[in-house]
């Protein structure tokens, strides 16, 4: 028996979710992406995980992930489900993305959440 192999599942919504009904996967979550050059710190990255935790605020959010430049050097890759998030250093990358996975998500607020509105 095969075991699947999870590397190909870049943002975490290439898996089939159990689709309800006749919906397709992108009718049912949406995805943030924000590229920035902004720098962060650990204790901002760890605030705003924290923060997606309110639906009102910025819809229901099931998977965030991202690396980002931190204001000392180092990079700081996160990864986020609900009630756990993993936050650590790891390699450097051209410039900053974050992606946000999830339902009815205010991409407003998300944006002005990491400091990238416009």
């Amino acid at each position: 028996h095969h075991e699947h192999d999870d590397d190909e599942c870049s943002c975490g919504c290439g898996h089939d979710h159990g689709h309800e009904g006749h919906h397709h996967a992108d009718e049912v979550f949406d995805s943030i992406g924000i590229e920035t050059p902004k720098k962060y710190t650990i204790e901002k990255i760890e605030k705003a995980l924290e923060a997606l935790e309110d639906p009102h605020a910025y819809g229901f959010v099931l998977r965030a992930k991202g690396i980002v430049e931190g204001e000392d050097g180092q990079w700081i890759h996160f990864d986020y489900v609900p009630g756990e998030p993993d936050i650590r250093d790891g390699c450097a990358m051209v410039t900053g993305r974050i992606c946000v996975i999830g339902s009815k998500l205010n991409e407003k607020a998300v944006a002005e959440l990491f400091g990238t509105a416009e």
